[in-house]
């Protein structure tokens, strides 16, 4: 049942309590920080590799925080079960957890940094491969939930660009999303009629 009193995981911040908190991002840009300050000020010896990768963690804790940023996920949630319903490729029946788990893939995949400034089309195969770890408990299969997934990553991706502001955003921000509505009705037509 899509209950939308329910309340949120809005991901606190463990020290301020404050939304949003983002400890994957924080940790993965400290590790690499403090890999990459220590290589570095292993030049100057075994003082400077110690020096160096604290300085690295710092600064790349700060760099993964930013990024982790990007992408909201408290607000993704809030902006997906409130349009989910008016999407193409959704279904009667069908709730919005039962497609959450798509859009949260594709808002986390389009954070990463591997995919950033990516298209869809050049992550698909990738995400496809991924979906049965990432799909969590549902028994919805790729082929079920891709447009799902192309959605919250083509919203994500627009979100991170540069130039766009929370004041120049719209629903028109989904960029060509929205132009292949139309390139998806027949795949849309044919999952319904399954």
């Amino acid at each position: 049942m899509d209950n939308k009193n329910k309340t949120h995981d809005s991901n606190p911040d463990p020290i301020t309590g404050e939304p949003g908190a983002h400890p994957i991002g924080v940790a993965g840009g400290a590790t690499g920080g403090a890999l990459a300050g220590a290589a570095v000020g292993a030049i100057g010896g075994p003082v400077g590799a110690v020096v160096g990768g604290a300085v690295g963690a710092v600064a790349g804790g700060l760099a993964g925080k930013a990024a982790g940023e990007a992408v909201n996920p408290t607000e993704e949630d809030a902006y997906w079960r409130e349009h989910h319903t008016s999407r193409p490729y959704f279904k009667s029946g069908r709730t919005y957890d039962d497609y959450r788990p798509a859009y949260a893939y594709g808002w986390e995949s389009a954070a990463r940094p591997e995919y950033h400034g990516r298209k869809f089309e050049d992550v698909e195969n990738d995400l496809g491969r991924g979906w049965d770890k990432a799909k969590g408990t549902t028994r919805s299969e790729w082929s079920e939930m891709k447009q799902a997934t192309r959605d919250a990553f083509d919203r994500a991706q627009t979100r991170m660009s540069p130039g766009v502001t929370r004041a120049s955003e719209s629903d028109s921000a989904f960029g060509d999303a929205t132009a292949r509505k139309n390139n998806t009705i027949a795949e849309t037509n044919e999952l319904r009629t399954r």
